[in-house]
């Protein structure tokens, strides 16, 4: 295969990552640009959309995530689901672990539409017994609170 042969495959195989991004059901290269042009665009009327809204909510969302805490043989299994992407919010509750003394063993995050986390928490050597499930709990759900007050000043 020549280097020519190898680039126009290499330009193949990105036109159609792009086309699947982009949900694009064009055939040729330049509709699928135009495609993505347009999807960008309503990306960022989208972006601006939110943005608005957030400057204008002026009622605070007490609770913008769900938490559950259980408690394992050696550690936490904390859960935090929220509705929406948010940006900024996995940092603020990996803080607040380390703020306890947990280690993350084990943690699963999706962020496409929606936030997700699946963490196993292990305690410290230092802290061991010393926190319970409420208190991780109540810690996420203050990360929480901070994260939602800090972006919305944003």
């Amino acid at each position: 295969m020549s280097s020519s042969d190898r680039k126009k495959a290499v330009l193949y195989h990105q036109l159609q990552q792009l086309r699947a991004a982009t949900n694009s059901n064009a055939l040729n290269k330049a509709s699928i640009i135009v495609d993505a042009s347009n999807y960008i665009k309503e990306l960022k009327q989208k972006v601006d959309t939110l943005r608005q809204g957030v400057g204008t909510s002026t009622a605070p969302n007490p609770s913008p995530a769900q938490v559950t805490v259980e408690t394992l043989e050696r550690g936490f299994l904390i859960n935090v689901l929220s509705d929406k992407n948010s940006p900024g919010l996995l940092v603020s509750i990996l803080e607040a672990f380390e703020e306890l003394g947990l280690d993350v063993l084990d943690a699963r995050v999706s962020c496409s539409d929606t936030f997700q986390l699946e963490a196993v928490g292990g305690e410290n050597q230092g802290q061991a017994d010393s926190i319970d499930a409420h208190v991780v709990k109540e810690a996420v759900l203050q990360a929480i609170q901070n994260w939602s007050q800090s972006s919305e000043q944003d």
